[in-house]
């Protein structure tokens, strides 16, 4: 299975999650909460431990890997994400297939396909490029380190400022699925699929590094206009 990693951007910094996050993750998740209408969102410093000891026990079980988004300007949690449905290829062909389970020693496994999802970030830092940074960085790890066929996200139909985001950054649609699931809400819910193919990933690579790239020179205007005369 996958080992727990620190992935470090300009802007962002993926640390593995750990009990420690919990008020951080608490605080991050108490601010305005009207844009997790489709996402589960730990609310209070006891779900925040719920959430983490759910996640740790799926990663221990070999089922995901969780992070805590971190703001590399002030080490403040703003959220946190995962990679998870770890797929496995290797070894011999077995029928049926039992998805998720590695072929030989599961410490030293990678995934052959994951998807990224369980993503969320507090209000504050949505639209800042946090969230397009944390993508590139689990991305080129999935792709460049472990060596990825594929990466998948998914999001509630009803989601469309997700999905327009997905779009953006250059996942390909596989369609919506129909009355797939039991929504956040308690509704029945239809599901969009997307996803990134190995040899589409350069092509992916360059439309996120050009979006941070544009965003970057708004973030250094800013940061003079706070410096006194």
């Amino acid at each position: 299975m996958p080992v727990p990693v620190l992935l470090a951007g300009r802007t962002t910094r993926l640390e593995p999650l750990a009990p420690h996050h919990a008020e951080a993750l608490a605080l991050a998740g108490a601010e305005d909460r009207t844009t997790y209408a489709f996402t589960p969102v730990p609310h209070g410093l006891e779900a925040a431990h719920s959430y983490i000891n759910r996640a740790l026990s799926d990663q221990a079980a070999g089922r995901s890997l969780p992070f805590a988004v971190v703001r590399a300007a002030d080490g403040v949690v703003v959220g946190s994400t995962r990679f998870l449905e770890l797929d496995y290829w290797q070894g011999p062909l077995v029928w049926p297939a039992v998805p998720g389970v590695p072929y030989g020693d599961p410490m030293t496994a990678v995934p052959d396909a994951a998807e990224i999802g369980n993503t969320w970030l507090a209000p504050g830092a949505q639209g800042t490029g946090i969230n397009t940074e944390a993508k590139l960085l689990m991305l080129r790890h999935a792709f460049e380190t472990w060596g990825v066929r594929r990466i998948s996200l998914r999001a509630d139909a009803r989601n469309t400022r997700s999905r327009a985001a997905m779009e953006r950054l250059g996942f390909t649609s596989e369609g919506v699925r129909r009355a797939h699931s039991r929504g956040l809400d308690g509704v029945v819910r239809s599901t969009a699929f997307y996803s990134i193919l190995d040899e589409e990933w350069p092509a992916v690579r360059s439309i996120i590094e050009l979006r941070l790239a544009a965003r970057a020179p708004a973030r250094r205007r800013r940061r003079k206009t706070l410096v006194p005369a």
